[in-house]
């Protein structure tokens, strides 16, 4: 592990002993799980949807050339199909 030093607010130090006192666990393993969750959803920001959607682009193929033009068919026939199987 790498020893950081960091400032917060006195309200936050408040809250984070609170905490620590009440899990039984340290204030640095408090802030590490703080830092694991945020990465976790650090992939649910907008721009890195964005991202990853575009990137995605082109990279599959149905094999169907008219999805362009019956999209809201193929939807509502997948939709369809779905409440079928009981998804």
């Amino acid at each position: 592990m790498i020893r950081t030093q960091v400032q917060i607010e006195e309200e936050q130090a408040k809250w984070l002993k609170a905490k620590s006192i009440d899990r039984g666990v340290s204030i640095s393993q408090l802030i590490r799980e703080a830092l694991d969750l945020y990465r976790a959803h650090e992939d649910r920001r907008p721009e890195e949807k964005r991202r990853r959607a575009i990137a995605a682009i082109g990279r599959f193929s149905s094999g169907i050339s008219d999805v362009s033009e019956r999209h809201d068919e193929y939807l509502t026939e997948a939709f369809q199909e779905g409440g079928r199987n009981g998804d």
